[in-house]
């Protein structure tokens, strides 16, 4: 079926549906880390928007569907010898879950952020309407208001990006330092240079590891972090390493990140247990899921009298104050390891609504675990500290998980004007959830 085709049957499944209930997508997968609610929703199936359409590799652009997940994009533009622009971490990512929310990589400090990275998207609004949404026509108030809005403006049908030309091969050098200054600066100096990858790992208050990679054509060797090896724990081995450019891209996918220890699949008897087939995010996503649902984890750590927090979040911090920012954490949350990726701005002159960013460098820290202490604590008191803190240091927070702002305080960051602006234009009904009924309330 073609993508028209798509287009049409989707349109004649919402004439056909009734009732004022929001619109919700039918789909498989899912990167939200915060439970929802459970409301009534018409479920649209747009599950067939799954497809790669086009790869210009003489103009470096793409066309694809924006339920495309991230690893079929990859396989299909690595044959041609290029990669999209920023290439978020995760298989099961798709494209329009990241153009909605917010994709970073190791190549963000280059070319920001996913949504940055965008030509035009297709765009089903929550009253059936389809529109194109470019930064030269009259939907460009869309274009720059959707990234961030997570379905609350419309979903992504399809989407143009950039591509960037890649090597068979990818060098990688770890620099291990004993200090946060030397760290810190060691990363802005990096994202000054030819590096083609630049992120880093805060292993400990004194053991930090900046990562720079670069294309090769060749490589003496490469190292596969697919199955019995974990990429996390080379960066404290190896001073080089090499890798395919397609294991290079999934480096973190095999361990999600470094939680796959949550789940004892870092144990090499677990680990044969499970299987290669197995070792990916998109089977511990699974996991997780369950045990959101069933609470087992809950329940142990209650009988061992802990009081427990989940605090997964990624939040950008201008650099200039990302030394006070880690400070804070690692001594009023202490969530070991930290990931650290730079980000600057692509689109200098653009001001994308939702998730506004200076045109100077970010660090982005992500840290995904949870807290758990003897001492009581009200709900969500770990995340408000760095809600908080982040709001007081000028940076911003991605909502793909928990957040815990009063109404009044969201919307001042998130510009609830201009959003309120953009949801009368686009979604009149209100047939969407609002973003602060969806990211705050859970709804």
């Amino acid at each position: 079926m073609n993508h028209a085709d798509k287009l049409r049957r989707l349109t004649e499944q919402i004439e056909a549906s009734a009732g004022s209930v929001p619109v919700g997508l039918a789909k498989d997968t899912s990167n939200l880390f915060r439970d929802r609610k459970a409301t009534p929703k018409q479920k649209l199936d747009v599950r067939a928007f799954n497809e790669v359409l086009e790869i210009n590799a003489s103009e470096r652009w793409m066309e694809v569907e924006g339920m495309t997940p991230y690893v079929k994009l990859v396989d299909a533009m690595l044959e041609k010898n290029l990669m999209p622009a920023v290439v978020p971490q995760l298989k099961s990512i798709t494209i329009g879950g990241a153009a909605a929310g917010v994709g970073i990589e190791a190549t963000s400090f280059r070319y920001g952020l996913v949504h940055e990275t965008l030509m035009e998207l297709e765009i089903l609004l929550p009253d059936g309407r389809i529109v194109l949404a470019r930064p030269d026509n009259e939907h460009r108030d869309l274009f720059y208001g959707f990234p961030n809005s997570y379905g609350t403006l419309g979903y992504a049908l399809k989407l143009k990006a950039l591509a960037v030309p890649v090597k068979p091969y990818v060098e990688v050098k770890h620099t291990r330092y004993g200090s946060a200054a030397e760290f810190l600066r060691d990363i802005e100096a990096a994202c000054e240079g030819d590096a083609d990858f630049v992120d880093g790992v805060v292993f400990g208050a004194n053991e930090f590891v900046l990562s720079q990679a670069r294309f090769v054509e060749s490589a003496p060797y490469a190292s596969d972090y697919t199955y019995e090896n974990i990429y996390y724990r080379s960066l404290r081995e190896r001073d080089t390493d090499y890798l395919t450019t397609r294991d290079y891209i999934w480096r973190w996918d095999t361990d999600w990140f470094w939680c796959s220890k949550n789940l004892g699949a870092q144990n090499p008897l677990v680990r044969r247990l499970l299987g290669r087939e197995r070792l990916n995010s998109i089977f511990y996503t699974k996991v997780m899921r369950l045990n959101s649902k069933w609470g087992f984890t809950r329940r142990i750590d209650r009988l061992f009298g802990l009081h427990r927090e989940s605090v997964i979040q990624d939040v950008d911090i201008p650099l200039s104050n990302a030394a006070a920012f880690l400070d804070f954490f690692q001594r009023e949350i202490g969530i070991l390891p930290i990931w650290v990726c730079p980000v600057r701005p692509y689109r200098r002159d653009a001001h994308f609504t939702l998730f506004p960013m200076r045109d100077e460098l970010y660090l982005n820290f992500g840290f995904w675990d949870v807290v758990r202490r003897r001492q009581a604590f009200a709900p969500g008191h770990h995340n408000r500290l760095i809600e908080n803190k982040v709001a007081e240091l000028a940076g911003i927070k991605s909502l793909y998980s928990d957040s815990f702002y009063d109404e009044e305080s969201f919307w001042r960051i998130y510009d609830g004007e201009a959003y309120h602006a953009l949801k009368a234009k686009y979604d009149p009904q209100g047939r969407a959830r609002s973003l602060y009924q969806k990211c705050v309330l859970r709804q």
